[in-house]
C-alpha cells in the first residue's frame, strides 16, 4: 500500500515515534491512522518490558514550583546514558512530571510501593462499601478489585492520567519515551512540597 509522506508526517507528529516506525505502522494497519496509533502504542509497551531490567545510572533531578510559590514538586529520573539524559526530549519528561506531581499529589510511584498494611487497609473499607450497597456475595472481590484500581489512579504517580494528555496514563507516556530513546527510563522518587499543608500540621 502507497503510504504519502504527509499520512507518515501527520502520524509522527501526533504520536513523537519515529518516521521509519510511523510507516510501517501505517502499512500494517491498511492507511488507518487510529489503528495506526494502536500499533504504535503496542510496539512501545513490548520494548519497554525488555528494557525494564536494564541498569539506570544516569539521569536528572529536576523540579517545578508553582506560580504562587506555595506549592513545588522535585524528582529524579534515571536512564542508561548520559546521552539521553542531555536530552532535550528526557528534560522535558522530566519537567512535565515535576509539574504532573504539584498538580495531581501522588502518593507512591507505582502500586508496588503501597506498604501492603494500607492496600489491605483499603481493601476492607472497600468491602464494608459493596456490603453495605447490598451487592451480591459472589461479586464483592470483583467490585473490590475494580475500585481498587481507581484507588491506585489517584494515588499512584504511574497509574494516573498523564497531567499534558490525560487519555494516557503516566505509564502510557513512559513508556512511549523508552520506544522513541531507546533505554530504560524509570522515575526513581519524588518529593512534594506544600506550604497549606505544612500549616495544617503546625
Amino acid at each position: 500500500m502507497n503510504i504519502s509522506i504527509e499520512r507518515v508526517k501527520k502520524l509522527r507528529e501526533e504520536t513523537g515515534a519515529g518516521v521509519v516506525e510511523c510507516k510501517k505502522a501505517l502499512e500494517e494497519a491498511k492507511g488507518d491512522t487510529e489503528e495506526a496509533k494502536k500499533i504504535l502504542r503496542k510496539r512501545g509497551v513490548r520494548i519497554a518490558q525488555k528494557k525494564s531490567g536494564e541498569a539506570t545510572n544516569q539521569g536528572i533531578i529536576t523540579s517545578y514550583i508553582h506560580h504562587n510559590g506555595n506549592v513545588g514538586a522535585l524528582v529524579e529520573v534515571h536512564c542508561q546514558s548520559d546521552f539521553v539524559a542531555k536530552n532535550s526530549e528526557f528534560k522535558k519528561f522530566a519537567k512535565d512530571i515535576a509539574m504532573h506531581i504539584v498538580a495531581f499529589d501522588p502518593r507512591w510511584i507505582s502500586p508496588e510501593d503501597i506498604p501492603p498494611s494500607v492496600i489491605e487497609e483499603e481493601k476492607a473499607i472497600l468491602r464494608a462499601q459493596a456490603e453495605k450497597e447490598n451487592k451480591p456475595a459472589n461479586i464483592i472481590n470483583r467490585i473490590v478489585e475494580g475500585r481498587m484500581k481507581k484507588f491506585y489512579s489517584e494515588v499512584c504517580l504511574l497509574s494516573q492520567p498523564f497531567l499534558r494528555d490525560e487519555e494516557k496514563t503516566v505509564k502510557q507516556h513512559l513508556q512511549e519515551l523508552i520506544a522513541k530513546v531507546g533505554e530504560n527510563i524509570r522515575i526513581h522518587r519524588f518529593v512534594r512540597y506544600d506550604l497549606k499543608k505544612i500549616s495544617e500540621n503546625n
